[in-house]
């Protein structure tokens, strides 16, 4: 009898033994499907997360850019066709020659004004310009005083480049680029306080000129008018 009840006793133990590594092994395989479950979830949700991220980062340049590019070109229309005018005369004046990347051609700024004695320079930034009165004498229309100097530049083909002249006689001055008249790349220097009903730049455009050639003339003189304080 005892031992059958040795026996028994190791047996029952053994038992207990093996289902006690079978409860740790459950517990083990619990523990390790419940800890690799929020593992993949979370990389799941790290990878749906960047994905998102990516998504919306892309999302946001691509509006950001859109949005800056339509700014951008609103801008730069609004500067070439409502920049502002001087509020009085200056000693001097910078105008700039520009081609933009967009092909666009400028006098930027479109007007300026100076005293009488008063000295304007005309600087190449890009592409090839020139600075040329209105004038019977370079064979364009007369809209620069009938004593005014018939200002001519020449080609400017080099970046940085410079041209300059100095006005003596009051009155308006509209001049434009030869290459790009027919695009309408014009400007006026106003010089001193003339009387704007006495002024050829202040003519209504003649039927001789090209359609952006008058539209730009007729846009500077209403620029001119306010300027100097003259309302039809």
């Amino acid at each position: 009898m005892r031992p059958n009840a040795t026996w028994t006793r190791r047996r029952v133990l053994t038992a207990a033994g093996t289902a006690a590594v079978a409860g740790l092994a459950g517990c083990n395989t619990g523990a390790t499907e419940n800890d690799s479950t929020p593992s993949r979830t979370a990389t799941e949700a790290s990878h749906h997360d960047d994905g998102g991220e990516e998504h919306h980062e892309e999302t946001e340049h691509h509006e950001e850019t859109e949005h800056h590019e339509g700014t951008e070109t609103h801008e730069e229309a609004a500067h070439h066709e409502h920049g502002s005018v001087p509020e009085e005369p200056a000693a001097s004046a910078t105008v700039s020659m520009v081609t933009t990347e967009s092909g666009q051609q400028h006098f930027e700024p479109h007007v300026v004004w100076v005293e009488e004695g008063g000295t304007v320079t005309w600087k190449l930034e890009s592409g090839t310009h020139t600075a040329t009165a209105y004038a019977a004498d370079n064979d364009l229309p007369q809209r620069i005083p009938e004593d005014g100097i018939a200002f001519d530049s020449g080609m400017l083909s080099e970046s940085g480049a410079t041209f300059e002249q100095t006005f003596d006689t009051p009155g308006v001055y509209d001049y434009v680029c030869t290459p790009h008249r027919s695009v309408g790349m014009i400007g006026t220097v106003v010089v001193g306080e003339p009387d704007p009903h006495d002024q050829p730049g202040l003519a209504e455009p003649g039927s001789d000129l090209g359609e952006k050639e008058r539209h730009k003339l007729e846009e500077l003189n209403e620029k001119v008018n306010e300027m100097l304080g003259h309302t039809h």
